[in-house]
């Protein structure tokens, strides 16, 4: 995943929650990870690939830009920790879901909150807290921190990101290596029209040769792919940025508006506008 000193890891929230049938919530996709340490009791957590109960003693995380809902119909304790890190490591690594938890990972949760008093949600419905202005708040009030106290923090999230390091794969093992160059290659120039010829030719190979070895090793087409890593990056900057959403598209090499707000509404069901209204202020368009 690159440089290991690189990894830099942002607090947004965390806290302890205490859910009795009340954590209930379906079409979640945030710029953020989750991670969840469960205290007591037991709920499920919906991903596109099947439903998994969240059981006392393991510790759960749930990437970025990941669709995914949660069903609870009982008590359910946990304490839970959003964390934003824009290196692109889930893009990188296989992380598992669930892992188990040692003694010392429920101090290191406990100390987490100690050290960042105000930091817990204060409503737990998603649209109360995973939106543009909410977002920039949390990330702001990282710059607020003192020293010991920002270095302690990313050291705790260091820690606990860890534990699913153990069990993590590196793409590169499952995936053709002349793909991984490609992809690493996208992720570094996503703001920039990239075309196939220029892709194929880092993997020396023809353009139809390389669409059908990327097809068989992604699932889908260069092109899909490339425009789904776009509207992902577009959905962040849309939340921590205040330019018009066409200059957003423009920074991302969309030279046609219309065609991006149709293919951000087709991979997020929603309109580049509808996506950051609810909340924020001023001009967007």
């Amino acid at each position: 995943m690159g440089k290991k000193e690189n990894l830099h890891l942002v607090l947004l929230n965390t806290g302890h929650a205490e859910h009795n049938a009340d954590w209930n919530w379906k079409g979640v996709n945030s710029p953020f990870a989750r991670l969840y340490l469960v205290e007591s009791g037991s709920a499920k957590v919906i991903l596109p690939d099947g439903a998994f109960v969240l059981t006392p003693g393991h510790l759960y995380l749930i990437p970025a830009f990941t669709m995914h809902g949660y069903e609870c119909d009982g008590i359910f304790n946990l304490y839970y920790t959003h964390i934003y890190e824009e290196q692109g490591i889930f893009e990188q690594l296989i992380i598992p879901f669930e892992v188990e938890a040692c003694p010392v990972d429920t101090l290191l949760v406990k100390r987490l909150l100690e050290i960042n008093p105000g930091r817990e949600l204060k409503r737990y419905d998603p649209d109360s807290y995973d939106n543009p202005p909410t977002f920039l708040r949390d990330i702001a009030k990282n710059a607020q921190q003192p020293l010991y106290s920002t270095v302690e923090t990313n050291g705790i999230l260091q820690q606990l990101f860890s534990r699913f390091l153990v069990q993590a794969r590196s793409k590169p093992e499952t995936a053709d290596q002349r793909i991984v160059k490609t992809l690493r290659y996208i992720r570094e120039n996503i703001d920039r029209l990239i075309g196939i010829r220029e892709l194929s030719s880092l993997c020396f190979l023809t353009d139809d040769h390389y669409i059908r070895l990327f097809k068989k090793e992604m699932n889908c087409t260069p092109i899909r792919y490339i425009n789904r890593k776009k509207i992902e990056k577009a959905q962040l900057l849309l939340i921590i940025d205040s330019q018009p959403i066409k200059d957003i598209a423009y920074r991302l090499s969309f030279d046609n508006i219309s065609y991006f707000n149709r293919l951000f509404k087709r991979v997020t069901g929603v309109t580049p506008m509808q996506y950051r209204k609810a909340s924020s202020p001023g001009p967007l368009s």
